[in-house]
């Protein structure tokens, strides 16, 4: 299998784990983490949920995995995630030493692995991940957007409904 076609195929996993995300009302973010092309473990934002801020997607695939492998270290594993990191999560992929990134969406606000910040390849750092950005960019974003154009939407009803009281 290409490299090309494992990364679309595990990335649209990740966007299963999204939709998981979406029915529990949060951000529709997802996450998996794969080694010598197996599933580790697999996570969805639930900072909302959870009432946890670090509850990312990420995050919570992060600490699977390490159960999963009973180690911090998650060693020659590759990160697939719909939305670039911020920094919290890209922090936590090189202390656990991830060998690869790869995300569908980039982030111009927060994200930490090339648009605002590069903190996943940054030189001082002893550990640099390998990043592969855009893999079914255009879904993994216009997934996003549809979640926030709903809420908008459902927001704005709200507002209007409590002006008819």
């Amino acid at each position: 299998m290409s490299q090309l076609i494992e990364d679309q195929y595990f990335m649209k996993m990740a966007m299963e784990m999204a939709v998981k995300a979406e029915e529990r009302g949060e951000v529709p973010v997802g996450a998996v983490l794969v080694k010598g092309g197996q599933v580790i473990s697999t996570g969805f934002n639930l900072s909302i949920t959870l009432h946890d801020p670090s509850a990312h997607a990420e995050m919570e695939c992060l600490r699977r995995a390490g159960k999963q492998l009973e180690n911090y270290r998650l060693l020659e594993t590759t990160l697939y995630v719909t939305l670039e990191p911020c920094a919290m999560c890209a922090g936590a992929m090189v202390h656990s030493r991830v060998r690869r990134l790869v995300y569908g969406a980039s982030d111009a606000k927060t994200g930490a692995a090339g648009s605002v910040l590069d903190l996943v390849r940054h030189p001082h750092f002893n550990h640099q991940l390998d990043v592969v950005s855009g893999v079914l960019g255009d879904a993994c974003s216009e997934q996003l957007s549809q979640f926030f154009r709903r809420r908008r939407k459902e927001k704005k009803a709200i507002k209007a409904a409590l002006k008819e009281k």
